[in-house]
């Protein structure tokens, strides 16, 4: 088949690609925004975590500084006695020179004395105005310089200066630190000066943040700048300036020099100072081009990969379209007015559609039988199918309260068994609703043509118990079969279960209560967890669970019939009465099952029992025995029910056979006429045949039909009246449907002779 022809076919893979190229383009952006803002927020976290350690490191290399200053303080080879004296001055200056050697940071030492002449380094004993003449800074004159000296209160460090020997030979940039001695003295008597390179604390920084490639800043408590390193763009002192204005510690984006800008800042909480990076926000995408390339490579794969899905999918989806509108076709041809088939039909949904509706009407007449036939399995064989939950939602069925149980309805009267009545009571037990009890209630047909289920579910009520609940429900359901139908009814009820697989049980113990039921006058109802309680000849074993494996016996049903034995066994065995007695009482559970197989017609069993079966085997070994006693009668009777069954199936194809001409034979007419309920007839005949009842009679008047026509003039109408059916326009639609041909034409096809005027006006 060439899909590609059809429009629904490429509607279907348009709406695949669209369903996978939105979601794709929005998973792609917002992988690729988050990929970029997740490794922005990395490098920018990264960058906080390495401004931190720089601060760290760089202030614990400034108190080390401060101690030196501290501790030259406090020398005694470096006291103004001794510095100034020719005989102990060398060893003031090796002092200076220790100290300087102590750390790295220290590009020289220089020690003042206030209004002193003199100033002395690790190198010697030099005059101020030979040093300042020697050094000169680029925006630290002579007179500045002598000021701080000696007017420094406070540490202070002198932003990063060029600083140029005699000669004009230019030095690298350099921070002087001056630390006034004795520290924290309001009236210090000399200053430590302290020449540190520039490249000392850039080359620090850069071994800390790696491989960054952006601007380091370096800012004193009042914003000046004492460093700085350039790597890459530059700002302009006005972006500097409204930068420093306004930064914070943390993690910012500011817009400088018209770009954007990331900007990651800490502040020391010992000195005050700021260190700062700034990264044009652009370099932070060049960073994720690999991310990108890999990004752009998987969408092309899985655009690729979305198409071919999108084909295959929406061949998946086509197939059984086309595969239904082949069928379709075959079953119901449309016609041009020409007579020309329309199969290329784009609109495949439309004839669809079309078929559906014509097998609606079938499937509606279907669903209540169907729907029996679930609720009969349901509480004969339990809740094994998995598809039950939705089976229970499809039929609309209600059973998810906290406790169901169920009934048997019946009646004594025979005269009450005729078929409008019994339609009557099938309709009023179809589905009870009774708010008053929070309970409702579904019926269902069984085999016997006098008794119906009915399936109760309920809530639990404060204050009441069970047994008054169930109760309660069966007078309402009493009364309202008294007030509707004028029957007195006989019902049997079993006891309540909170799980639906327990319903089988509750069905074993409705029929029970039912089967010892006393009819009388107004009817009779009985429930078995109060019929159990009577005194039994049993003795010690219970006598509900006598009258349950009485009844599962009968049913064929061994899982029951099993429980009861194993339940019994073990309250023989936890009852410390004597081994003899107990044995003795033991012999009731083989009494009952030889007397159920009597009541049967299963005699030849009590042959199968040999002595030493019984009286010489242990209680576990006796309760195997009366299992496997029960697994045979159990079998016995469903191999009876079913050769019952197979012998009722076979009388009614019988019955067919004879009076398919009838026009008035249906499901009612055969269940009264065997005794059956017409559901058991519908189940039982598609069980046992493959098809259902009304496809068996539609073929065997199609068959007569077919022979008529081959055989006699006789008009169409009366030779469809004669098969039993009366509607002739819609047997001719169906005979057309069935053979694609009208009556008349296949009279026509099929006789070498002679012509019905009658046939043509007919068809």
């Amino acid at each position: 088949m060439d899909y590609f022809k059809s429009k629904l076919f490429l509607k279907y893979i348009w709406s695949y690609l669209f369903i996978l190229l939105i979601p794709l383009v929005f998973m792609t952006v917002f992988l690729y925004e988050n990929a970029v803002k997740t490794l922005r927020t990395e490098i920018e976290s990264s960058r906080l975590a390495q401004l931190s350690q720089t601060n760290v490191t760089i202030d614990s290399r400034m108190k080390e500084l401060s101690e030196i200053a501290s501790r030259i303080s406090y020398d005694n080879r470096l006291s103004s006695y001794r510095v100034t004296n020719i005989q102990t001055s060398p060893e003031a200056i090796r002092a200076l020179d220790q100290y300087k050697a102590t750390s790295s940071m220290i590009d020289e030492i220089y020690l003042y004395f206030h209004d002193d002449t003199r100033i002395y380094s690790s190198k010697g004993l030099t005059d101020f105005e030979v040093f300042a003449d020697n050094l000169s800074f680029e925006r630290w004159d002579k007179q500045s310089l002598y000021n701080d000296l000696n007017e420094t209160k406070h540490p202070t460090v002198r932003p990063a200066d060029v600083v140029t020997k005699t000669g004009g030979v230019q030095q690298d940039r350099k921070l002087a630190y001056l630390i006034p001695i004795t520290p924290n003295s309001l009236n210090p008597h000399a200053t430590v000066m302290f020449f540190i390179k520039e490249s000392q604390i850039t080359n620090l920084i850069d071994s800390i943040l790696g491989n960054y490639q952006g601007l380091t800043y370096v800012l004193d408590a009042e914003g000046q700048v004492l460093t700085a390193n350039h790597q890459g763009d530059t700002l302009s002192t006005d972006a500097l300036a409204a930068l420093i204005k306004g930064i914070t510690p943390g993690i910012q984006e500011r817009t400088l020099d018209g770009k954007d800008h990331s900007i990651v800042s800490v502040q020391s909480e010992t000195n005050g100072w700021t260190y700062m990076t700034v990264m044009p926000s652009s370099q932070f995408f060049s960073s994720v081009l690999d991310v990108r390339s890999f990004m752009m490579m998987i969408i092309g794969i899985v655009l690729l990969v979305g198409v071919a899905i999108a084909l295959v999918l929406a061949k998946m989806q086509y197939q059984p379209i086309s595969t239904l509108v082949e069928f379709a076709a075959s079953r119901f041809p449309e016609k041009k007015p020409d007579g020309e088939s329309r199969n290329g039909s784009a609109n495949e949904l439309e004839r669809i559609r079309s078929a559906l509706q014509n097998y609606s009407s079938r499937i509606d007449i279907q669903e209540p039988y169907a729907r029996n036939q679930y609720l009969s399995t349901l509480i004969k064989s339990g809740n094994p199918d998995p598809l039950s939950s939705e089976l229970v939602q499809l039929f609309d069925l209600k059973l998810n309260k906290d406790y169901l149980f169920v009934m048997v309805i019946g009646w004594n009267d025979s005269k009450h068994a005729d078929m409008e009545l019994r339609r009557r009571i099938a309709s009023s037990l179809a589905q009870i609703e009774l708010p008053d009890l929070q309970a409702n209630g579904y019926g269902v047909e069984l085999p016997q043509l006098d008794r119906f289920g009915l399936i109760m579910s309920f809530d639990s009520a404060e204050g009441i118990d069970l047994v008054t609940r169930i109760k309660q429900i069966m007078e309402q359901i009493r009364g309202l079969l008294l007030e509707t139908l004028s029957i007195p009814p006989l019902i049997g009820a079993g006891s309540a279960y909170s799980q639906l697989h327990e319903l089988t049980q509750s069905y074993v113990e409705a029929c029970s209560a039912f089967d010892l039921l006393v009819p009388g006058e107004y009817g009779s109802s009985a429930l078995f967890e109060e019929m159990s309680k009577t005194p039994s000849h049993s003795y010690w074993i219970p006598n509900h669970m006598q009258l349950k494996l009485v009844q599962s016996l009968k049913q064929g049903n061994i899982d029951i019939a099993t429980q009861m034995i194993r339940s019994s066994v073990t309250s023989l065995q936890s009852s410390m009465l004597p081994a003899l007695l107990v044995r003795c009482i033991s012999f009731d559970l083989l009494n009952t099952i030889l007397k159920t197989a009597s009541e049967l017609g299963e005699q030849q069993m009590l042959q199968q029992i040999a002595p030493n079966m019984v009286f010489s085997s242990s209680l576990e070994e006796l309760e195997s025995v009366l299992i496997l006693l029960a697994s045979q009668l159990c079998n016995e009777v469903k191999k009876e029910t079913q050769h019952e069954e197979q012998t009722l199936i076979d009388r009614i194809i019988e019955y067919i056979d004879t009076h398919f001409t009838d026009h008035n034979l249906s499901l009612d007419t055969l269940a009264y006429e065997f005794e059956v309920s017409p559901s058991h007839v519908s189940r039982s005949f598609k069980e046992k045949t493959g098809i259902n009842f009304l496809q068996y009679i539609w073929q065997k008047r199609l068959d007569r039909v077919f022979h008529q026509l081959k055989t006699t003039d006789t008009p169409l109408k009366d030779l469809i009246q004669e098969v039993g059916y009366l509607d002739t326009p819609n047997f001719i639609r169906k005979f057309k449907k069935e053979t694609g041909l009208t009556p008349g034409q296949y009279r026509k096809l099929h006789r070498t002779t002679g012509s019905d005027a009658g046939t043509e006006s007919a068809s």
